[in-house]
């Protein structure tokens, strides 16, 4: 039996790093997906090949041990075992149709897609117990998560999400596109975030400013994408952008990536932890060409459609 689940990419159209202080953030999850494959085996050993690399490691010793890339995968496979006493070995085998560290969670989304297959050799779980598992997954490589990522490659569309993990989903079909570009450039997001906790730290006052003034904008963006108001989103993407840049998320090459479709699209921003990563920007079918021809030249760049449907899963 093999047990095979997807999940897709997420971005962040609002609200990165101000969630963590309170705040709210605007999710959605895209339509480029990675998919995880399983299998029990008779090695008793668990195995993982992905683009990343390969594993393989007796099921008897510690997950914490693994590389952190494998480390929540190593998790998820030695709970299932350990839950219903098993002899047997996994093989796991990860595809993924979108690249990783750069800000588009594909960590989250191979936690989900992992769990949902690790798990469906045993049993059948819904989509709150697989969110669980995957979240308590991710914890194993970010101790801090909030959660959201994952929540939106469960649940797919487009979410608003608080810290204290409530969520809703936006009831209405998006009526655009988006650009995601890739800068190229690594980052750490524990890194990242220890630098907005000390510019939080360092300058109180203009932080929680900051946070007020993004509260209010969460407020308007979840309005405009109610009426579908491109206009309006793009522009509140431009201002999250000019918050994100003031807390020192950004730098000079997301910026001039930024620039380039200023005159072109609807608004611009980084997602994701930021100093690295990607872009997104805001198209329609009328703009989306010149959009992606503003980018393509220097940078790896693609459109997508917001995914609907989130976590999915199969047995064969």
């Amino acid at each position: 039996m093999k047990s095979t689940a997807s999940a897709p990419a997420k971005i962040i159209l609002f609200g990165e790093h101000f969630i963590v202080y309170g705040g709210k953030a605007i999710l959605c999850s895209i339509n480029k997906r990675i998919t995880v494959e399983s299998e029990l085996t008779k090695t008793g050993q668990i195995e993982i090949e992905s683009s990343l690399g390969k594993l393989k490691t007796s099921k008897s010793v510690s997950y914490k041990n693994a590389d952190l890339v494998f480390r929540p995968i190593v998790y998820i496979a030695q709970r299932m075992l350990e839950k219903f006493h098993s002899d047997s070995g996994i093989k796991i085998i990860v595809r993924a149709e979108f690249p990783s560290g750069v800000g588009l969670g594909s960590s989250s989304a191979c936690c989900v897609a992992a769990a949902a297959s690790i798990s469906g050799l045993f049993e059948n779980n819904t989509k709150e117990e697989i969110l669980k598992m995957s979240i308590d997954a991710e914890r194993t490589i970010f101790e801090n998560t909030s959660g959201a990522d994952c929540t939106a490659c469960v649940y797919g569309g487009i979410l608003e999400y608080n810290k204290d993990g409530h969520v809703k989903k936006l009831e209405f079909v998006p009526e655009f596109d988006l650009v995601v570009a890739n800068s190229g450039i690594t980052h750490s997001t524990s890194r990242v975030v220890s630098m907005v906790r000390q510019f939080k730290d360092e300058r109180q006052e203009v932080f929680s400013s900051l946070c007020t003034q993004e509260a209010s904008l969460i407020e308007e963006a979840l309005n405009a994408l109610q009426k579908n108001d491109l206009a309006k989103i793009g522009k509140l993407m431009t201002r999250n952008q000019e918050f994100l840049e003031k807390i020192g998320v950004s730098n000079d090459t997301l910026g001039s990536m930024i620039s380039l479709v200023k005159d072109v699209s609807y608004g611009a921003k980084i997602t994701g932890a930021g100093d690295g990563g990607c872009i997104i920007a805001l198209a329609d079918k009328a703009n989306l060409d010149r959009t992606l021809g503003a980018l393509a030249k220097k940078y790896e760049c693609f459109s997508a459609k917001i995914d609907m449907i989130g976590l999915e899963q199969s047995s064969t």
